[in-house]
């Protein structure tokens, strides 16, 4: 998933990966330009899942 695909679903994923890992706050979901790697190292530290593995998972659900 590259940048601007990641920032143009972000809002809509969102609500699903909320809904997958409830636990998940708004501050670890939060995104910002240019800090896909922070987004996805939180999301890492919460879900136990590896980069590789978060961002099919990601593409999955968009």
């Amino acid at each position: 998933m590259d940048k601007l695909e990641l920032k143009g679903k972000w809002n809509i994923l969102k609500g699903k990966v909320k809904q997958a890992y409830a636990d998940l706050t708004d501050d670890d979901l939060k995104y910002e330009e240019g800090k896909d790697d922070e987004l996805l190292g939180r999301l890492q530290e919460k879900t136990g899942k590896t980069k590789d593995d978060l961002v099919k998972w990601l593409k999955d659900l968009g």
